[in-house]
């Protein structure tokens, strides 16, 4: 019989960590930013990995001042990010195919829990064949209060059945694991184009250099629960 603290489901989050789009999506706002006369640096850049499009533009109108153009920024970047994700195939991560296959094996839950607006996510998930992988999928539109808050983590487990601490969270950016870790899940960074603090270091079950690595360490955590 299964012990109240056994690892039962696996949280993913997508741009960054399943899904290599990070990169793409700072080219499109750097490009977007440089033709309305303003510079798009890598720290404000970093603030916003992780966040909901709400948080997103709170963050950007707070370093770029009253007169940033936010709405007709916005709507270029996501018009050069289109264009650059359909001129190419999103590419998928390292190793997640052999993640969800090994998790497959072992009857461990999947779901999505992604701060990008259901719009976005929803195509992206359907054009790399990834969305049939997942018992659910909750996006930043389904929630009120975006990473670092716990919301989103905390409905996906809702959603398949699983108790937040028999959770592991993967992601690839700082507010991603603080919200986990609010959660009261089992956060394990992989980082794409953030690493991680001493902070997060301290709240991170640990950090993975690559989704191989990860399934490595997920392995043994559901060892030593069978162990156990």
């Amino acid at each position: 019989m299964k012990q109240e603290n056994t690892v039962s489901a696996v949280i993913f989050d997508m741009d960054g960590l399943m899904l290599d789009t990070e990169r793409i999506a700072r080219r499109a706002w750097r490009r977007a930013l440089k033709e309305f006369g303003y510079h798009l640096t890598d720290d404000l850049y970093i603030t916003l990995v992780g966040r909901n499009a709400r948080d997103g533009r709170r963050l950007l109108r707070a370093a770029m001042g009253d007169d940033f153009p936010l709405e007709a920024c916005e709507f270029r970047a996501r018009e050069i990010y289109g264009r650059l994700i359909d001129a190419d195939d999103i590419p998928v991560k390292t190793g997640l195919m052999e993640l969800l296959d090994f998790l497959e094996t072992r009857s461990i839950k999947t779901a999505v829990a992604t701060s990008t607006s259901r719009k976005w996510a929803i195509p992206k998930l359907t054009g790399t064949e990834l969305i049939s992988r997942f018992a659910t999928v909750v996006t930043g539109d389904d929630v009120l209060n975006g990473k670092p808050h716990p919301d989103i983590f905390l409905a996906a487990s809702h959603d398949i059945g699983v108790k937040p601490e028999q959770c592991i969270v993967l992601e690839d950016s700082l507010n991603g694991i603080r919200a986990a870790k609010a959660a009261g899940m089992i956060p394990i960074m992989v980082p794409d184009l953030i690493q991680p603090t001493d902070e997060i270091r301290s709240m991170a079950h640990s950090v993975a250099a690559t989704l191989c690595e990860a399934k490595t360490v997920i392995a043994q955590l559901l060892d030593g629960k069978a162990a156990g």
